[in-house]
């Protein structure tokens, strides 16, 4: 059998198409910058194929360590890190910098695959769902410390993987409700305003759902309404709660929230600013773009971090609607293909190291493009390969590389 059966040929495709995109997308924006990528993708290769040539069992083995290594690396941030754009997340070398949150997703999807792929591991067990709900919170916990409410976002992308292991479902919806009810407390921010109406609408929304759910009212038990009881009690005061936590938020966040609710316009020179222009260059591609470095927002430096987190309006304006289009598809088939193969994985390690690492670029791609677009506020999110940064890069491109060795190893497998 020849070595090169059980390479997904469509994922690294993909995975090599997406990367290459990236770097004429960035060379337009700044040619130094994208030359710079460049290095850093030979990097990212580089580690890709000691990664591909390494024993598969290797990163089951020291998962544990990998874990702690990117906990240590992000609680040395309070003391090493280097403040950039507001925010001290990275750690700086001379001239270059590493964001240590990137990596830290790597040690959690390794964790988690290790201690759910454990013979006594069961979410139906207090202890394994404590147990599991660790691993993702310590680094949740610091990264919010930091404070960087973006990447905190993303560590709810493992709760997908726990899913498909029999999470139960309701926690995502609850999770829904509070968000809903924290940026709509924030909208209504007079309590008076709008308390009875909304209160009374959770008691029967919420109330009706969990009775659906639970069938209370079928088996006359009591005890299964208290928490449902405890969960509307939880959004009432969360509705309350939430203007003051608000207020308590600097100033710049709280605009990229509002910026929601009021639009860019109002907030054109502060935080609706590259928003603004990041629409303006999305919007003036047409159909078909106006072709490689002969946008004139790009080219005139309108957007501030074009580069980075705004890079998907460079592809708005110079490829237009019909290549904008394609890089959504690729991502799309990109991580169906990755969610597919993680399912028919024979290793229940493989498997939710998989989900895991699919549901990571799900929650990049899907804020990233909710953000240039003015559907989800500016938090700071990486487009997954796309995004300029050698840090994001070879840590995703090393996520890539591990699950593509497990499923090769899988392939070639003989249990």
């Amino acid at each position: 059998m020849k070595w090169t059966e059980g390479i997904d040929k469509l994922g690294l495709g993909l995975y090599l198409m997406l990367c290459i995109f990236a770097i004429a997308n960035i060379y337009s924006v700044d040619e130094g910058l994208g030359k710079k990528q460049l290095i850093f993708f030979g990097i990212s290769l580089f580690v890709g194929l000691i990664i591909f040539f390494s024993r598969s069992k290797f990163f089951e083995n020291m998962s544990g360590i990998i874990y702690i290594g990117g906990v240590i690396l992000l609680a040395g941030l309070h003391v090493f890190g280097t403040e950039i754009l507001g925010q001290k997340n990275w750690y700086k070398f001379g001239s270059f910098t590493m964001q240590p949150v990137e990596f830290s997703k790597i040690g959690v999807a390794l964790m988690l695959a290790n201690y759910v792929s454990g013979s006594e591991f069961n979410l139906k067990n207090r202890t394994s769902l404590i147990a599991v709900l660790a691993i993702i919170g310590i680094p949740a916990i610091v990264v919010l410390s930091i404070p960087d409410v973006g990447s905190l976002l993303v560590f709810t992308a493992f709760f997908i993987a726990l899913y498909r292991e029999g999470l139960s479902g309701k926690l995502f919806l609850v999770g829904g409700l509070f968000g809903i009810v924290f940026l709509l407390a924030n909208y209504l921010n007079d309590p008076l305003e709008w308390s009875l109406w909304y209160f009374t609408l959770f008691i029967i929304v919420v109330g009706g759902l969990w009775f659906a759910f639970n069938a209370a009212f079928l088996r006359k038990n009591i005890y299964t309404l208290l928490p449902g009881v405890g969960i509307i009690l939880l959004l009432a005061a969360l509705s309350f709660i939430s203007p003051v936590i608000f207020e308590k938020l600097p100033k710049h966040q709280q605009e990229r929230v509002e910026v929601l609710y009021k639009g860019e316009r109002e907030f054109r020179d502060t935080s609706g600013y590259n928003l603004l222009y990041s629409k303006t260059a999305i919007g003036s591609g047409g159909m078909f773009g106006k072709g490689f470095r002969e946008g004139s927002v790009t080219q005139g430096k309108f957007v501030p971090e074009q580069e980075t987190d705004y890079i998907f309006c460079t592809v708005g304006e110079e490829w237009g609607f019909l290549g904008s289009t394609i890089l959504v598809l690729s991502y799309m088939v990109y991580i169906g293909r990755i969610y597919y193969l993680a399912e028919k994985q024979k290793s229940t390690f493989n498997r939710v190291f998989g989900y895991s690492f699919a549901s990571i670029l799900l929650m990049h791609f899907s804020i990233n493009l909710g953000m240039v677009m003015g559907l989800f506020p500016t938090v700071g999110i990486p487009l997954p390969y796309f995004s300029y940064g050698g840090s994001s890069l070879l840590a995703f491109s090393m996520l890539t590389f591990i699950f593509f060795k497990l499923n090769y190893a899988d392939k070639n497998s003989l249990v």
